[in-house]
């Protein structure tokens, strides 16, 4: 560590900025909003410094003199000639105050770190003025890791501390906080239920010590299966969750991004294959939360798009458990953006329909088939592998045309995504002739022609030329 870190407070002290330009002007935002009394001189103020300081600094148009240094407590020089800003830096040394110059670390008692501002919450990252670019990248790299209302859960904290201290025994307030930034109250303030919030601190803190610490379920959308597309929300509530269950289309790259410790329980399901009975996977959810944990229901694309996380929504709350939800990106976006293919567009399908090939307990999904055929729009079926042929044959049977382009794309996202391109005629050669075993998408309509992706006919030519 070449420097220490440490946040002083500004309020009301005198903070000189020499400079007119727009590096003085950056420097001068940020003393502004750290509430110091500020005074800009140099010999030519720029009209945008002007304009932007104007009733929130003393300006000053001439060059420093020692009696303006030696009245602050900070100076930040942003111009001059190298003997002027030798001779500023000295009469600072001398009178004790600190100093930066903009670009010269040579010359810095202190540097300037790269800043993450969220009202009570500030975080800061230095490179010690060596590579300033790299501190703006971790900057956002750090920034869109953090929640929004990150500095209101920080209020709201400190407008209990002393009822904390009040009524918790000193050996366990640690453990009182801990659980509190990890539990429900902390997420109703991050998704603005300040009231709610209240309300249940109130509750949490008058409530017996004997009494077990209070659970939370989250439903979670991993999206299609490439970890870039994860949510920054759900990334964070992966990385302090205490239990994870999760199904069969989540990426074994996806679940690398957990908190190393969390218990994992795989609940998965394929075509008559339930690893885990859809009444037990919530009984799990009720059973974890009443423990006291947090519970990450993770679930492959959105959740509320065919993934049943309503009916597991509809058991949580109705046990009595504080439970939120998290939406990821659904299989039709992000396999269609895997193909290079927009859903939508204007001179082909001015609408999009998202159906089902399945229904409960594996039965045929209730559909009006005319209704879909005659849509002529762009039509996405999930789950319609094993239906396919089934599917192709209604459509063309209620109106749609068999030569309708089609797209099936499997594993979309993923590095091993397998893109068949041709007509409604052929769905069922498609599935065979390219293996798709899923999970996959059928995407129907015209914008399907403009997907990336091989034909019944490449897929032949390839075969002849293994064999």
């Amino acid at each position: 560590m070449n420097r220490f870190p440490a946040y002083i407070s500004l309020d009301d002290r005198p903070v000189l900025i020499i400079g007119g330009g727009a590096s003085a002007l950056a420097k001068a935002r940020l003393m502004v909003t750290a509430g110091a009394t500020l005074t800009v001189i140099g010999e030519k103020l720029s009209r945008e410094t002007k304009s932007a300081l104007k009733g929130k600094a003393r300006l000053i148009e001439r060059a420093p003199v020692v009696a303006d240094i030696e009245a602050s407590v900070l100076v930040f020089i942003a111009e001059g000639a190298n003997d002027q800003v030798e001779r500023w830096v000295e009469a600072a040394r001398i009178a004790g105050v600190l100093v930066n110059v903009v670009d010269r670390p040579e010359y810095c008692d202190f540097t300037t770190p790269s800043i993450i501002d969220r009202g009570r919450v500030t975080i800061s990252i230095s490179t010690d003025g060596a590579a300033p670019v790299l501190g703006r990248k971790l900057r956002a790299d750090i920034e869109a890791l953090l929640p929004s209302k990150v500095g209101s859960l920080a209020d709201f904290a400190d407008q209990y501390r002393d009822a904390v201290k009040s009524k918790i025994n000193e050996s366990e307030r640690r453990q009182f906080w801990e659980r509190f930034f990890e539990g429900p109250i902390a997420a109703q303030v991050l998704t603005g239920d300040e009231a709610g919030a209240h309300e249940a601190m109130l509750a949490l803190i008058n409530r017996p010590a004997s009494e077990a610490r209070e659970g939370v379920v989250h439903i979670v959308g991993a999206g299609p299966g490439d970890p870039d597309l994860l949510t920054i929300k759900a990334l964070r509530l992966l990385q302090r969750a205490d239990v994870i269950l999760y199904d069969r289309l989540v990426s074994d790259d996806i679940l690398a991004l957990a908190r190393r410790d969390a218990e994992r329980f795989y609940v998965g399901k394929a075509k008559a294959n339930h690893a885990v009975p859809q009444d037990e996977i919530e009984a799990r959810l009720v059973a974890f939360a009443r423990e006291g944990k947090m519970v990450v229901r993770l679930k492959g694309g959105d959740p509320f798009i065919f993934g049943r996380g309503g009916e597991e929504l509809e058991t949580v709350r109705a046990a009595g458990i504080p439970v939120f939800t998290t939406p990821g990106i659904t299989a039709a976006a992000g396999c269609a953006a895997a193909a290079n293919m927009a859903l939508t567009h204007r001179d082909h399908s001015q609408a999009v329909t998202f159906v089902t090939g399945h229904a409960k307990g594996e039965g045929e999904p209730d559909l009006d088939w005319s209704a879909l055929a005659a849509l002529k729009n762009t039509l996405v079926v999930y789950m319609g592998v094993s239906k396919a042929d089934s599917i192709g044959a209604k459509l063309i049977a209620h109106g749609r045309e068999a030569s309708t382009p089609v797209a099936v794309i499997e594993k979309g996202t993923r590095a091993d995504q397998k893109i068949i391109k041709g007509t409604l005629g052929q769905l069922g050669q498609l599935i065979d002739a390219g293996s798709v075993i899923g999970p996959a998408l059928l995407v129907i309509g015209e914008v399907a022609a403009l997907a990336d992706g091989e034909t019944l006919l490449a897929i032949a030519q390839k075969e002849r030329l293994v064999a």
